[in-house]
């Protein structure tokens, strides 16, 4: 029975340490955002259903990301549900923390406001505090994998399109962009986007690329792919943010193909990124 209670120091250090950087990654991946004027006011002017749908959204993306890349080696269902809920904590503690230091949270602001702004920051940051261990450990762990099933690949290029696309989704210049360019224009940066795509995953040689034997394959299955993902991803952003409220289908169309550019970066850089 004493044996069965005994506490593991190593394991207990080890945990120790992956909730530290949970918490390093956490800031790390939320600061532009804690620190961006159009994330406070955003905080107040979601709508509680669209924030409530980019939770229930982050919930799977962060299991799946616990799964490959979680703050701690432990892998299993089970794992996997307790890095997700902690790493969730992790981001609105680390949210609510810093926007209480900026000021930000207090007696002069609603309990709604309040709420809104550290769901729109936490949620983000808990992406941070999942990933921490795979980029913020000194080394490689027992668990790391750099290959993943097809099914995988897409979900992290997914993973990758969001981290970008959520950086720059709450600015004004988004919608600047998409209202300046003409419409052969846009139609040029969607192709642009999709070869710099293909040629980041296939080409450059960056560390977890796929090779590419079967161009023809690999163009429809991972680039065309890949870009439709950033469009959704893009798409569901906007929506959230509430950036395509009251524009017109072709505007729409524009500004979701603008912000599918950075969309499509983090895509083909994924296993950069995450």
């Amino acid at each position: 029975m004493t044996a069965r209670l005994a506490i593991n120091p190593n394991r207990e250090r080890a945990y120790a340490a992956g909730l530290g950087r949970a918490f390093g990654g956490a800031l790390i991946f939320a600061f532009p955002l804690l620190m961006t004027m159009e994330m406070w006011a955003l905080g107040l002017a979601i709508p509680p259903v669209r924030l409530l749908a980019f939770v229930l959204l982050t919930l799977p993306l962060l299991y799946g990301l616990s799964d490959y890349a979680g703050f701690n080696a432990q892998r299993g269902w089970r794992n996997d549900v307790f890095n997700t809920l902690t790493a969730l904590a992790v981001g609105f503690a680390t949210s609510a923390a810093f926007l209480a230091l900026f000021g930000l949270l207090g007696p002069d602001v609603s309990a709604g406001e309040a709420i809104g702004r550290i769901t729109i920051q936490g949620a983000p940051a808990a992406i941070g505090a999942t990933l921490a261990r795979r980029q913020l450990s000194a080394g490689a762990e027992e668990g790391d994998e750099d290959t993943a099933p097809y099914y995988g690949e897409l979900f992290l290029m997914a993973a990758g399109a969001l981290v970008l696309a959520f950086n720059v989704a709450p600015t004004e210049e988004v919608i600047l962009i998409a209202y300046q360019m003409a419409g052969w224009q846009i139609l040029l940066l969607a192709v642009v986007s999709i070869l710099l795509l293909h040629l980041l995953v296939f080409t450059v040689g960056f560390a977890g690329q796929e090779s590419a034997s079967h161009p023809g394959t690999a163009l429809i299955r991972f680039t065309i792919v890949g870009y439709a993902i950033a469009i959704l991803v893009s798409m569901f952003v906007l929506w959230v943010f509430g950036r395509l409220d009251g524009q017109t289908p072709a505007m729409i169309v524009s500004t979701t193909v603008v912000l599918a550019f950075p969309a499509a970066l983090g895509a083909a850089v994924a296993r950069l990124l995450v």
